[in-house]
């Protein structure tokens, strides 16, 4: 497994200064910590931008890196990103933030320091493109929503 060597910086909102971690030996992702002054209570449908008190600095243009949403969050309270998935390029140095969403009926409180989101390290490739009049034939094709059956 390749070990990616990432800068963190902590911020002047970010009291706790702690380092992201992965929770065990086999988790893909580390969860970030919203650093609030605060809580934030989000209204059925709200979002808000939720800052986590950290800025990194990727080992270059072959590294990203991707929140998610904490499948609890989501599965229990309806709370998940707004985005689907936040993209931070090598080259952003400035505060990573959560776009939140509430997703439920209910409304949510969002407290300092708990787990919001979770972040995966992961290389990435650039797109070299080379215009063509036609493609390699698949099994599928052009075939799209739906094509492949149902459950």
């Amino acid at each position: 497994m390749d070990i990616a060597k990432i800068n963190i910086k902590f911020l002047d909102n970010n009291k706790e200064k702690a380092v992201p971690f992965y929770a065990t030996e086999g988790s893909a992702g580390m969860d970030l910590k919203a650093v609030l002054d605060e809580s934030i209570t989000l209204a059925p449908l709200e979002r808000a931008l939720i800052p986590t008190g950290i800025a990194i600095s990727l080992p270059g243009p072959k590294y990203g890196a991707f929140l998610f949403a904490r499948s609890g969050l989501a599965s229990k309270h309806g709370i998940t990103l707004a985005n689907c998935v936040g993209v931070i390029d090598s080259d952003y140095t400035g505060e990573i933030k959560v776009a939140l969403v509430n997703l439920s009926n209910e409304p949510y409180t969002i407290t300092d320091g708990e787990r919001i989101a979770q972040m995966v390290i992961m290389e990435v490739a650039k797109a070299d493109f080379t215009v063509t009049d036609s493609l390699q034939k698949t099994e599928r094709g052009s075939g799209g929503f739906g094509s492949t059956g149902s459950f």
